[in-house]
C-alpha cells in the first residue's frame, strides 16, 4: 500500500511539475523582441536595399526558404544570390506588415505568420504593388533573432 501511494505522489508530482515547464517562458516579452526584429527587418531593407535581408537569415544549414514562385525549398546560399541579383534592378523598396501573428514556442524560438505590402520602384521606373503572405519560423542565435525557414507567396489582388 505504501508503494502504491509513494508511486501515486509521484506521478502527481512529476505530471504538474512537466506542464509548469513547457510554459515557463515570457511570451510577451519574445512576441516584443520578433516584432521589433521584423520591423528593424523591414526599415534596413527599406533604406539599404534587398542585400540588407543578409543580416536577419540564420546561416546554418538548416535554413531553407519557399520564396513566390517556387516549388521547392532553397538553402541560404540560393536565397543570397537571388537576392543579390534582384537588388540589381530595384531602386527602392518600401516593405510593411499588413498583419502580423508571432506564436512563441519557447524563449529562443517562434512561428509567425503574416502579410506583408511590398511596393517597388524598378531601375525603368516601373512601379509596383504586391501583397505577399508569409509564414515562417524565427530561433534566436547569439547575435538575435534570425529567419530559420519559411514560405511565402504573392497574394491574388482583390
Amino acid at each position: 500500500m505504501r508503494a502504491l501511494r509513494l508511486l501515486c505522489f509521484l506521478s502527481l508530482f512529476y505530471s504538474c511539475n512537466t506542464s509548469q515547464k513547457v510554459d515557463d517562458f515570457d511570451r510577451e516579452k519574445v512576441i516584443e523582441e520578433i516584432e521589433l526584429m521584423l520591423t528593424n527587418y523591414h526599415t534596413a531593407v527599406n533604406k539599404e536595399g534587398l542585400t540588407a535581408e543578409f543580416e536577419y537569415l540564420d546561416k546554418s544549414s538548416d535554413f531553407f526558404w519557399v520564396p513566390p514562385g517556387y516549388e521547392t525549398a532553397l538553402t541560404y546560399d540560393s536565397v543570397r544570390t537571388i537576392l543579390i541579383q534582384n537588388d540589381k534592378s530595384i531602386e527602392a523598396v518600401d516593405l510593411s506588415w499588413k498583419s502580423l501573428q508571432i506564436f512563441p514556442q519557447s524563449n529562443s524560438i517562434a512561428n509567425y505568420t503574416g502579410i506583408v505590402n511590398s511596393k517597388t520602384i524598378d531601375t525603368a521606373e516601373v512601379k509596383a504593388e504586391i501583397y505577399i503572405i508569409e509564414s515562417g519560423t524565427i530561433i534566436k542565435r547569439a547575435d538575435g533573432w534570425k529567419l530559420l525557414s519559411g514560405q511565402s507567396a504573392v497574394l491574388n489582388p482583390h
